[in-house]
């Protein structure tokens, strides 16, 4: 990229970013009753991580509309689509972020973070980072046609990332929803890392040049095939290698340590693999 360009792009990301925070500001005044700035400066931790949560959500989904909207040729084409879909970016953000998060605990998690329940914090922090990377995956372009695509992709995208989080987590023998309102921190880390994982693979499924939705849907599925690479790495790499625990189709020492230890360092370190392997899994796909 050449030096104008570059100055050009860099100028629509400090621009968006910005107009999408004060959005950011706007509509969370009506679907909470603080304001942003009150959670992070005055709110409990748990309402703080959460806050987080959104925010990192938002320069996600920034950097992706400007790469796919600030092409440099009409600069008034480029503000015009930068905001829509910035604009869309940020409220799909908001609402879906708000619902997962009602989700989570069967409607308990939004009591939980009230009452300064650090767990439920990074739980519903993850929901909304998660959120944002499949936001930012699937909200581009520089056209209504590319914004209607953009949408239907991204419904697919959300149920599939909260189908693939649900069905992983029946790998535990412990109840996420009960250790989480419980204040277990281990067990929270352990499926924050899963959501944010799942998020990543299924961003990168979405990714591509659309041409036709024969072959869309092809290369959708053939990607998230490889989000089976999970299993393994939670049952043999880290339960059998890293803790010497016996092997066990479900459940296990990685279970015992999380939900009955509450350790915090082995949710931890499930979080990591889980996303390591997701990383890796979009760098060679």
């Amino acid at each position: 990229m050449d030096e104008p360009k570059s100055l050009y792009v860099a100028c629509f990301a400090v621009a968006t970013t910005l107009g999408m925070l004060l959005l950011l500001k706007l509509v969370q005044r009506f679907l909470y009753p603080h304001a942003v700035s009150h959670d992070l400066t005055q709110g409990n931790s748990a309402r703080k991580l959460k806050r987080v949560g959104q925010v990192v959500a938002v320069f996600l989904v920034a950097a992706s509309v400007v790469k796919g909207g600030a092409k440099g040729q009409n600069i008034v084409h480029d503000i015009l689509w930068v905001a829509a879909f910035g604009a869309v970016g940020v409220v799909l953000v908001s609402l879906t972020g708000r619902l997962g998060v009602q989700l989570l605990l069967s409607s308990r998690l939004p009591k939980e973070i009230d009452r300064g329940n650090v767990a439920a914090g990074v739980a519903a922090g993850a929901n909304y980072v998660a959120t944002g990377i499949i936001t930012a995956s699937a909200i581009a372009g520089g056209s209504l046609h590319d914004l209607g695509l953009a949408l239907v992709f991204f419904v697919i995208a959300q149920l599939t990332l909260h189908l693939f989080a649900t069905l992983f987590r029946a790998l535990t023998t412990y109840d996420d929803a009960e250790q989480i309102a419980g204040e277990n921190l281990a067990a929270a880390l352990s499926y924050a890392g899963l959501l944010i994982a799942v998020a990543i693979v299924v961003a990168r499924a979405v990714q591509g040049d659309f041409t036709g939705w024969g072959p869309a849907m092809k290369g959708y599925g053939l990607v998230l095939v490889s989000l089976l690479a999970f299993y393994p790495v939670r049952q043999l790499f880290v339960q059998m290698v890293l803790l010497h625990g016996p092997f066990s189709v479900r459940g296990g020492a990685l279970d015992a340590a999380i939900a009955t230890e509450r350790n915090v360092g082995m949710g931890a370190l499930e979080a990591a693999t889980y996303v390591a392997t997701a990383l890796a899994i979009v760098e060679l796909a």
